[in-house]
């Protein structure tokens, strides 16, 4: 077990599975107390498997994050379980299969992929930023995508989603800097998790999106994790309201 992040407390949405679950297991290695929360029940499989198992501490909870009300019941489960709240990893996020034309998305579709990903970053900043002054700071992490950059042909939606928290990403971190929290977000490009697999699985759209990808292959969980405990970490210091891109060179072409 390491010490990078003795005695801090961390809170990470969307921690079932993927990168999520990568993160969570990154932070207890290296000393964090950790509440992993997820949707689904995952994230008590995460607790028990991941991180009690080799002798870390956590706690799961379940919550939605798109009900505001459940992101603050989340704060304070993890002050009322370690005290503070010193870092939050807000991964939690939906994705969809592309479509082919503009006008074949519904209106449904985009209010489900905004809901989650859009507002469920909000309402999480929101009920973290409290327990954080109370703290007297920390650090903020959000899940960005590169669909936080550029466009992507029939991802009309979650586009937008990512583009949202990019844009929340940086006005919060002006905000939030006076009350020393920094606000940052990772960009991970193709990812191996199991809401990218559908996609994966598919020949065709597979070898669409890994044609633009100069490293010729996906990236992993872990390869995002360390990018989220660099920028939570002391070492990040002076990293406010940036847009970290872990993508295998995609936004290079």
């Amino acid at each position: 077990m390491g010490e990078r992040f003795k005695n801090k407390s961390v809170l990470i949405t969307g921690g079932g599975s993927g990168i999520g679950r990568a993160a969570a297991k990154a932070f207890a290695l290296e000393g964090a107390k950790v509440l992993v929360s997820d949707i689904d029940g995952d994230a008590a499989e995460v607790v028990a498997s991941d991180i009690r198992s080799a002798g870390g501490l956590a706690k799961a909870k379940r919550a939605d994050v798109t009900e505001a009300g459940q992101c603050a019941d989340l704060v304070r489960a993890a002050v009322d379980a370690f005290g503070t709240l010193d870092i939050a990893f807000n991964n939690a996020g939906v994705a969809a299969l592309p479509y082919d034309d503009f006008e074949n998305g519904t209106l449904d579709e985009w209010r489900r992929i905004m809901s989650v990903n859009a507002d469920g970053v909000f309402n999480c900043i929101k009920a973290e930023v409290p327990a954080m002054k109370a703290a007297g700071g920390g650090a903020i992490v959000n899940t960005g995508s590169v669909a936080s950059q550029l466009a992507v042909q029939g991802l009309a939606a979650y586009v937008a989603s990512k583009h949202a928290v990019a844009g929340l990403t940086k006005a919060a971190a002006v905000d939030l800097i006076k009350h020393n929290i920094r606000v940052n977000a990772v960009c991970p490009g193709m990812i191996r998790t199991a809401m990218s697999q559908p996609l994966l699985d598919n020949p065709e759209l597979a070898e669409r999106f890994l044609a633009g990808v100069p490293a010729g292959k996906t990236g992993e969980p872990e390869d995002i994790a360390k990018a989220v405990l660099y920028l939570a970490s002391d070492d990040a210091r002076y990293v406010v309201g940036t847009l970290l891109t872990i993508d295998g060179g995609v936004m290079l072409l």
